[in-house]
């Protein structure tokens, strides 16, 4: 490990970011700090963590070492693959944060860990987890559906985790509150393995629109 960075000031790109000829650097994994009931949610995790390693991806998450943030960060590390972990320093103990990755980064407050996660991110994945994951997702998906980025975003829907979000995202549309100009934009998947590859289409689509690749716009 590199050591805790008790500040948001970023680290110079080359320590961070892998020389690849992919377009994806780093994915942010947003995911509960619990295993859940079905043990398929775990599987998944570690599937996923599995294959960041093999495709050379750095994960991006919450900085824990509980429940479905520890296995998806230890399943990348056993890979050979690269962690940034970002955590802010009151959940430290709480979430009993993973030391054993590349890069921990220790902040003062929630707002600074979604702000910085998502700068170290190309792209984002929601597997299964509590209201923390809902609530970083759905800000991934507003901020998308303002027109603040365009990096994709993937909903790993295991064991149909995700449909009652995605019912409600279509009560919501048939009720016009998302209406034409304010689509939201994000794929789902059923299968684990499928989301690597769900993301290597999307960015591969948005270069061939001859677009430059998704940042964020200033807010």
């Amino acid at each position: 490990m590199n050591g805790i960075m008790k500040t948001a000031v970023d680290t110079p790109a080359a320590a961070t970011k892998l020389t690849l000829a992919s377009p994806i650097q780093g994915v942010c994994v947003y995911c509960g700090s619990g295993k859940g009931l079905d043990s398929a949610y775990a599987v998944a995790a570690r599937k996923l963590g599995k294959a960041f390693a093999d495709n050379g991806i750095r994960l991006v998450y919450g900085g824990g070492s509980l429940g479905l943030m520890g296995e998806v960060a230890r399943a990348t590390l056993g890979g050979g693959g690269k962690v940034t972990g970002i955590i802010p320093d009151f959940l430290g103990a709480r979430e009993m944060m993973l030391k054993d990755v590349d890069e921990l980064i220790v902040v003062e407050s929630m707002h600074v860990r979604k702000q910085l996660m998502f700068d170290r991110a190309d792209a984002f994945v929601a597997l299964p987890g509590g209201i923390g994951t809902l609530e970083e997702l759905v800000e991934q998906l507003t901020w998308s559906q303002l027109g603040r980025h365009s990096k994709p975003i993937v909903v790993a829907n295991i064991k149909g985790f995700w449909d009652p979000f995605l019912k409600l995202l279509e009560h919501m549309k048939g009720e016009t509150f998302i209406r034409a100009g304010l689509d939201v934009h994000f794929n789902v998947v059923d299968q684990i393995e499928d989301v690597v590859p769900t993301i290597f289409e999307a960015m591969e689509k948005h270069r061939a629109n001859g677009a430059e690749p998704p940042v964020l716009k200033q807010f």
